[in-house]
């Protein structure tokens, strides 16, 4: 097979799989659970720090789940990340530092 058409199927199934990847649209967005209530940022930066332990939960019971779906966008989206990075250290302090 020519390198130009394998470089094109490359191509074509890395865009393929990129696009698997997409999120869909969550249809719970600025609904409330069922204790009345919806996600924001502070309940976001919460869910983010907890998340590598809730991650784990979740993996032996359907009832506990990583990322609450009630939520209002945004906002709820930032706290999550922004704790999710507190809780794993992705800080980057020590990426310029060297061993002596």
């Amino acid at each position: 097979m020519n390198a130009r058409v394998e470089r094109l199927l490359f191509a074509l199934s890395f865009l393929l799989l990129l696009g698997a990847c997409a999120a869909g649209v969550n249809e719970h967005l600025d609904t409330p659970n069922a204790q009345g209530t919806i996600a924001g940022f502070w309940l976001g930066l919460w869910h983010g720090m907890i998340a590598p332990i809730t991650f784990i939960i979740s993996l032996f019971t359907r009832e506990v789940r990583v990322y609450e779906i009630h939520n209002v966008g945004r906002l709820y989206d930032f706290g999550f990340v922004l704790g999710l990075t507190m809780s794993i250290g992705g800080g980057g302090s020590r990426a310029g530092r060297r061993k002596k």
